[in-house]
């Protein structure tokens, strides 16, 4: 043998880590998402395991369920946070691992009903809700209803999300149970209100980070948007706040899923449970002011009247089937381009 293999060798044996060394590709997002999921998960988990993780940032939530979809599977990732919705289809399609409290052990410590709309393929490791943002200095007093966005004070100072970002599918739910329909049978009060909003609308964004623009610089004064968001913003200092309104609101349950082709699925397994744990969920809800499925942990107090962390705040969601729901989007999603869009003016 040459000196070279002999030592390398060796060095395998007394450093056996670095000789089964592995590498994990978690792909999520970007922005404040990714400096805070590095500092509260990322590294404590490479720490505590010696796997390195690649962050990918690439994609929204559909972005990366349709390359999963495109590769069947094989989309060079191995961990991917979507949504329950995704989640659900890539079930039904097979191209997402089930996931198994055998194997990870702190799927058991998870909320039923949220771990259960999320499917088996899901684990959900952050609870946010659509709320009801709004500038504190433009509003005499703070909305308590989503029928508060057709008030004649909010004519053209209002924006909405398109279709194509859920938040959309969720503001026409709720404003069919503010008007007496259901949230996905009687579903039209929810378009006819839909439809007057478009007017009061300045137009329609797909994306959270332009639609936080708006209300940043004022040009809106009152939208819906996700609450960890709508925190971050009240933490930098901004004059905004937001509400659940009185109706209730849908939840955002954010997944975390195995693509059925990942090349490292043990480890892929290992970051889920160690996402899940107690003290990983504690540092995630402080650090993105989210809610989590798990009802035992800590909370900060500042945080925990405002997040889905307490029984309390369960009650306050309304969680429709999401199968039936993705089942009807194309449907809804032509007629929201047909009586909601045409009436934006």
């Amino acid at each position: 043998m040459q000196p070279s293999a002999i030592f390398y060798a060796a060095l395998a044996i007394c450093l056996p880590e670095l000789a089964n060394a592995e590498t994990l590709v978690v792909n999520s997002y970007g922005g404040p998402y990714e400096a805070i999921i590095r500092q509260a998960i990322i590294e404590p988990f490479e720490r505590k395991t010696g796997i390195d993780v690649v962050y990918d940032a690439v994609g929204s939530a559909s972005q990366d369920y349709a390359k999963i979809k495109a590769s069947d599977g094989h989309p060079g990732f191995d961990v991917v946070v979507m949504t329950a919705s995704q989640s659900l289809q890539g079930c039904r399609d097979g191209l997402l691992d089930k996931l198994d409290v055998s194997e990870i052990p702190n799927l058991g410590s998870l909320t039923r009903s949220l771990q259960n709309a999320a499917g088996p393929c899901g684990a959900v490791h952050e609870v946010q809700y659509m709320a009801l943002l709004y500038r504190t200095d433009k509003l005499a007093a703070a909305p308590t209803s989503w029928a508060d966005l057709l008030s004649p004070d909010l004519k053209k100072k209002v924006v909405l999300p398109t279709f194509q970002n859920i938040m959309a599918v969720y503001l026409l739910e709720m404003m069919s149970v503010t008007e007496g329909g259901g949230l996905i049978d009687n579903i039209d009060p929810g378009f006819a209100a839909m439809a007057k909003l478009s007017g009061q609308s300045i137009g329609f964004e797909q994306s959270s980070a332009i639609l936080e623009s708006y209300i940043k610089d004022a040009t809106v004064w009152a939208m819906p948007f996700w609450n960890g968001r709508a925190q971050l913003l009240v933490d930098e200092g901004l004059p905004v706040d937001y509400v659940r309104p009185k109706e209730g609101t849908i939840p955002l349950l954010a997944t975390l899923n195995i693509p059925a082709g990942s090349e490292h699925k043990a480890a892929a397994r290992s970051f889920i449970d160690f996402f899940l744990e107690k003290t990983s969920q504690e540092a995630w809800v402080a650090g993105y002011k989210v809610g989590s499925a798990r009802m035992d942990i800590e909370v900060p107090e500042a945080l925990r009247s405002r997040q889905v962390t307490t029984p309390e705040a369960m009650r306050s969601l309304r969680l429709p089937d999401l199968t039936v729901l993705g089942d009807r989007l194309a449907e809804w999603g032509q007629r929201w381009e047909r009586d909601v869009v045409s009436q934006a003016r």
